[in-house]
């Protein structure tokens, strides 16, 4: 389905409309043999609360954002290399059904679809384009996935020392190693973990201590050369996790009303074949 929608008229019109929708704050989309195969609106469960975002699946890219005015206007863009993803199908839980994992080696979350099929549609183009991908570049898939962040409503009290109870005051804090909700005293070391950060990052204290144990061990079987990990995206940012605080309420008056998302009549439907 992929291959020969690559160079037509109604694929670029696609790119061109949701690069449009992005505005300034997003990146250029259109690129040689990119081809737009769908999107839809998934339930991205954020630190604060699980809040909707508009996806779309290209053949090589995973794009999301935060919607101000659906198919009009979409800003804090994420892009997501696809030979990056692994995906984790989840239980319901009580609040959220049709749930599943999008695991990177940057940032991992959990996502919901409004039914069952959608979900396995999602999945199934998911893996049919990461398959692809990987067979193309002879790559492996990603072997070290990044923790996903624990809600913070997930826990009233700090996950290691488990005394700890968060307040107005006692702010909570997450390991960028674990993805646990810890509080301060039990997250006062920072480490450098080059795959997430150039910035040594937040861990808790019990993450710290194994952190530094492996080091040891490297430094002792001397193995300094590490291969980089290969990305598919220069400038691909990871989010700090922090997305859900971006303001979603930017005012949608500074949008001229008349923008056409799509030009031309361009037939549009989830998943483009």
């Amino acid at each position: 389905t992929m291959d020969h929608l690559a160079n037509t008229e109604i694929n670029s019109q696609r790119i061109a409309a949701v690069e449009n929708c992005f505005g300034a704050s997003g990146q250029p989309l259109a690129l040689p043999g990119r081809v737009l195969l769908g999107e839809g609106i998934l339930t991205k469960e954020c630190r604060k609360k699980p809040k909707p975002r508009i996806f779309f699946l290209f053949n090589d890219i995973l794009v999301y954002g935060s919607i101000i005015i659906n198919k009009r206007k979409y800003n804090s863009q994420h892009i997501i290399p696809l030979e990056d993803v692994t995906l984790e199908t989840l239980p319901d839980t009580l609040q959220m059904k049709n749930r599943w994992m999008i695991k990177t080696s940057k940032k991992s979350f959990v996502v919901s679809a409004a039914s069952l099929t959608e979900r396995k549609e999602w999945i199934s183009h998911l893996e049919e384009c990461i398959k692809h991908l990987l067979s193309k570049t002879g790559r492996q898939p990603c072997r070290e996935p990044a923790a996903p962040w624990i809600p913070d409503k997930a826990t009233d009290i700090c996950m290691r020392c488990t005394h700890t109870k968060f307040s107005t005051l006692t702010r909570r804090h997450h390991c960028r190693k674990c993805g646990f909700v810890v509080c301060a005293d039990c997250s006062r070391q920072r480490f450098l973990m080059p795959r997430l950060s150039p910035k040594p990052l937040r861990v808790c204290n019990l993450c710290y201590r194994q952190l530094l144990a492996e080091k040891k061990k490297e430094a002792e079987a001397d193995q300094r050369q590490t291969e980089p990990i290969p990305c598919a995206m220069q400038g691909y940012e990871p989010s700090s996790g922090d997305d859900s605080d971006k303001s979603d309420d930017e005012k949608a008056e500074q949008w001229p009303a008349d923008t056409e998302f799509y030009t031309s009549q361009v037939s549009w439907s989830s998943f483009h074949s």
